[in-house]
């Protein structure tokens, strides 16, 4: 019988054949031998079956009634039947399983079978040969990762984990997702442009084309990323001023797919996080998730909300824009310094897909510097 999966017992990087580099080419393929976010935690509730999908893959996210979140592909080996449709079920001498709504196979959180009730007691079978796959997960900081692998049928296991992000402590204040109808790639470089935001974000509480002005900010390689150095916030940004005092702001960017603002006011601090999740090659999850023990998020948490919203809308409807051009497949032209950060992002992601295939350490290409632009 064909199964859904490799052997169970996953071998290390040391052990897996040597692979060529897939193509890196801009807008296409993905980063993979990564964590993905998910889902917040909280809303992987316990018993829950909830199908997500990442990188064209349908997988199921579910928790044990005992805590335990796990992850597996949300197709079941026998009928195709998606799995997030059936049940979390505890049958004596099983513990707790996935029933698929089909036929009743039932899978446990490892995605092994553990049985097949259409099966007669003298039909003998071994369940444990059949079994769906399952993808390593982390839940930490109220986050839920997924890690892709690069050869599905025979993954790895992590090299590293995910990563922890200052700040986020407790629960999260303010959450908000948008999909955009853009590749990954597209999505990274949208978020990281500091140069689009007087034309795209025009508010009287932000800033405008009128109030641009030349900028220059220190960046430093950092782990799988790139941060800009803490720093005092542009004159020109004042959203920033409504926390008062003298805020300093750190951002930094990391593969796959991680962004985040970490702001200190004297003792008091905020966490702007921004993860995203490739649904397919043309549909991106965008999720903007806060922490913050300011007072501001107290009082000023419905009119937050609203910026935020309009922000997501604004980037989306620029997306849609770009995609008239992008149809057409055209060259595109990155200049320093506003999209040296872009330049980076492609430089990474190469790196990355090389040392994968090359089964070598990931060496960071990006060197100390500071860039300057308008914005």
């Amino acid at each position: 019988m064909k199964t859904d999966a490799a052997d169970p017992v996953q071998p290390s990087r040391a052990e897996a054949p040597a692979a060529k580099a897939p193509p890196a080419a801009f807008g296409k393929g993905f980063v993979t031998d990564a964590w993905y976010f998910v889902a917040l935690a909280r809303d992987v509730a316990p018993a829950s079956l909830k199908r997500h999908e990442i990188m064209g893959e349908p997988v199921l996210i579910g928790r044990t009634r005992a805590g335990q979140v796990y992850a597996m592909r949300d197709i079941c080996p026998h009928r195709a039947a998606p799995l997030s449709a059936g049940r979390l079920v505890d049958k004596p001498g099983e513990g707790e399983t996935v029933e698929c709504p089909y036929h009743g196979w039932r899978f446990r959180p490892d995605g092994v079978c553990a049985a097949i009730p259409s099966l007669v007691e003298e039909q003998a079978f071994d369940t444990d040969r059949i079994r769906v796959r399952s993808y390593p997960v982390r839940e930490q900081q109220g986050l839920v990762f997924v890690w892709m692998a690069s050869d599905a049928r025979n993954p790895m296991a992590p090299d590293h984990e995910p990563p922890v992000f200052p700040g986020a402590v407790g629960e999260a204040r303010l959450v908000e997702a948008m999909d955009f109808d853009s590749h990954i790639d597209h999505a990274v470089v949208g978020l990281m442009d500091p140069a689009h935001g007087p034309y795209v974000h025009q508010q009287w509480w932000w800033r405008s084309e009128h109030s641009m002005h030349e900028k220059a900010k220190a960046f430093a390689p950092v782990e799988h990323g790139w941060a800009m150095t803490r720093h005092a916030p542009s004159s020109n940004s004042r959203l920033y001023k409504i926390l008062g005092g003298a805020p300093a702001t750190e951002i930094t960017f990391r593969l796959p797919g991680f962004r985040w603002e970490h702001i200190q006011v004297g003792e008091k601090q905020v966490l702007a996080l921004t993860c995203l999740t490739p649904i397919t090659e043309t549909r991106t999850r965008i999720t903007q998730i806060f922490w913050s023990d300011h007072w501001v998020f107290g009082l000023a948490k419905p009119f937050l909300r609203m910026g935020v919203v309009a922000f997501l809308k604004q980037d989306g409807g620029m997306v849609n824009l770009q995609n008239e051009g992008l149809r057409y497949d055209p060259a595109l032209i990155w200049i320093d310094d506003a999209d040296k950060q872009a330049k980076w992002y492609q430089q990474l992601k190469r790196e990355w897909i090389r040392s994968r295939a090359e089964d070598r350490a990931f060496v960071n290409p990006i060197q100390p510097t500071t860039l300057r632009w308008k914005s």
